[in-house]
């Protein structure tokens, strides 16, 4: 095949680019997600443990 000369599917290299912008996507959300999930459950617990007060018993009793 000439360097000057058209494939013979167009329609195969629009697979291709849908196929990777399909792929972009999902490599953005598997590395996003977790992040921000993680995010929001770390600050739900940081709340609860500064809300959370112990009694500190004496020993000596």
């Amino acid at each position: 095949m000439e360097s000057g000369s058209q494939p013979a599917r167009p329609s195969e290299s629009l697979h291709n680019r849908a196929a990777r912008v399909v792929g972009t996507a999902i490599a953005l959300l598997t590395l996003t997600l977790p992040l921000w999930a993680i995010a929001q459950h770390s600050s739900d617990n940081l709340d609860l443990l500064m809300q959370t007060t112990y009694r500190v018993r004496d020993l000596r009793e």
